[in-house]
C-alpha cells in the first residue's frame, strides 16, 4: 500500500511531537528551570523532518501543553507554564527549529553539520529563555545566567552529540521510507 507523503510527514511529525513530550518527563529539578530531554528532541526534527514538519511537530507539542496536556517538564501544562519562567524556553524552540533546520539545508546532510545547526538552535533556545526568566522572575543577571544557562552547557552539549549520531542512523531510514511514496 503506497501512503502519500503528506500522511507519512504527519504521522513523524506526531511522533516527535509525543518524543517532545516524553523528553519533558525526564525533568531533573534543579532550580526554576529543569534539565530535560525535550529540547534534543525538538532539534532533532528540525533536521529529520525540515522546518515545516519539525515546525508541525512543536506547534503540536506547544498547542497540547497550552490547552492543559501534562506535556511540559516534569508533567506540568496549561498556559501558565508558557507565561511562567520557562516560557521563554518553550517559546524559544519555534525560532530554534527554524534555525536548526535552515542551517542543516544549507549546510548539508552530515553529522558535522547537524552538530553546528543543533548548536546554532541551542543558542536561540538561550537568548529566547534566559531574559524571559530574568523578567518572568526579577533575578539579577548574574543569577539568570546561574540558574538558567551555565548549568546546561555541558549537558547540552553531551544531548548533541548523542542526537548527531541517532540522526547519522535514523536519516537513511527516514529518506528510504521517503522513497516509498
Amino acid at each position: 500500500m503506497n501512503i502519500s507523503k503528506e500522511l507519512r510527514m504527519t504521522v513523524y511529525s506526531s511522533m516527535f511531537a509525543a518524543l517532545i513530550s516524553v523528553g519533558a518527563y525526564l525533568a531533573i529539578p534543579i532550580g526554576p528551570v529543569p534539565i530535560v530531554l525535550q529540547n534534543i528532541f525538538v532539534l532533532m526534527a528540525a533536521i529529520l523532518l525540515g522546518t515545516k514538519w519539525g515546525g508541525a511537530a512543536l506547534g503540536l507539542y506547544l498547542f497540547m501543553g497550552a490547552c492543559g496536556f501534562p506535556v511540559f517538564a516534569g508533567g506540568t501544562g496549561g498556559i501558565g507554564r508558557i507565561l511562567g519562567p520557562t516560557g521563554g524556553y518553550l517559546l524559544g524552540y519555534i525560532p530554534a527549529v527554524l534555525v536548526t533546520g535552515l542551517i542543516s539545508d544549507k549546510i548539508g546532510k552530515n553529522i558535522f553539520g547537524d552538530i553546528i545547526a543543533m548548536f546554532a538552535g541551542s543558542l536561540v533556545v538561550y537568548i529566547a529563555g534566559v531574559p524571559w526568566l530574568k523578567l518572568a522572575t526579577g533575578m539579577p543577571w548574574d543569577k539568570v545566567f546561574i540558574v538558567g544557562m551555565y548549568p546546561f552547557i555541558i549537558g547540552d552539549i553531551l544531548k548533541i552529540v548523542a542526537a548527531a549520531y541517532c540522526i547519522k542512523f535514523l536519516r537513511p531510514l527516514l529518506d528510504k521510507n521517503m522513497d516509498k511514496s
